[in-house]
């Protein structure tokens, strides 16, 4: 009974260094990609190369993230993380749809302005890669359902073909393309985050 307790014991103890040495590994390949994608773009970006750069091996790679894609994903994932992303949370709760406009777009603002020229290139593998094509859609059809509740927060029972327009406008007003474009006219990301806010209040409210 006595070794049995032993061994019970020291499962918990072996399965957290295990998960933390995982998180390690899981933050050394995303590290890897992200300055492959910052020096070379897609074109070296490759599982062998990950491995080889994050001192793991292929196989590794492929059961913390399944395939490139899934790496891509997870960068994507952390670039928003990092951006304080997860402040949409506190914005979906604001009791006042003015606040959670505002809100909306500086999120948003904030998370493309971080690191734009990584997003740029992102945003232009998505384009060519389906797969992770489709990964990026389906983040931008989650910013299309919030911007969809703001609007119906703001404009109540009113007129449905409006509500449609305004949303459209949101949507489009809030999207990576459009902030990137403004902030390269611009020549500054502060700038362009409060020309988006204006055109937005405009826009919407």
């Amino acid at each position: 009974m006595a070794k049995t307790g032993i061994a019970a014991g020291k499962r918990p103890y072996e399965l957290g260094r295990r998960l933390e040495q995982s998180d390690q590994k899981r933050a050394a390949i995303l590290s890897a990609a992200r300055k492959h994608l910052e020096s070379s773009g897609m074109i070296e970006l490759t599982m062998e190369a990950l491995a080889r750069e994050s001192g793991v091996t292929r196989q590794t790679v492929h059961n913390l993230f399944g395939t490139k894609t899934g790496v891509l994903e997870a960068l994507f994932d952390q670039l928003a993380l990092d951006a304080g992303m997860e402040r949409m949370r506190i914005v979906m709760q604001q009791s006042k749809p003015e606040a959670m406009l505002a809100g909306f777009v500086e999120v948003f603002t904030d998370f493309w302005a971080k690191d734009r020229v990584l997003i740029r290139r992102i945003h232009g593998i998505a384009a060519i890669e389906p797969e992770f094509g489709s990964a990026v859609e389906a983040r931008n059809r989650r910013r299309l359902m919030a911007a969809t509740r703001i609007v119906e927060r703001i404009c109540g029972q009113s007129n449905k073909e409006r509500q449609k327009g305004k949303i459209a406008a949101l949507w489009a007003l809030t999207s990576f393309e459009f902030f990137d474009a403004l902030a390269e006219s611009c020549g500054d990301a502060k700038q362009a985050a409060s020309v988006v806010l204006d055109l937005v209040n405009k826009a919407v409210l």
